[in-house]
């Protein structure tokens, strides 16, 4: 579909829902195509992408050291209450 670009003003919320459904658009200025009117695609993660944040968390789970937790680290300095020694 060509229109021209005053004509789309008018018009605008129709020709969004129509590119959205798959027309193609074309904005014309005397008779001249100037633009084209397209729906956007949704940003996806690529498979290869996904798969390398995958590898990446992997990799720094197997880094991470077994270990008193920091919650039990600093024990020593407090009495049963809870308080400082």
């Amino acid at each position: 579909m060509q229109l021209d670009i005053t004509d789309a003003k008018a018009r605008l919320t129709d020709l969004v829902r129509r590119a959205e459904a798959g027309e193609d658009i074309v904005l014309t200025r005397h008779g001249h195509a100037v633009a084209r009117l397209v729906a956007m695609r949704p940003r996806t993660l690529g498979a290869g992408r996904a798969v390398r944040i995958a590898a990446v968390r992997a990799r720094a789970a197997a880094k991470a050291l077994p270990g008193t937790s920091a919650r039990q680290s600093q024990d020593f300095l407090y009495d049963e209450d809870g308080l400082p020694e």
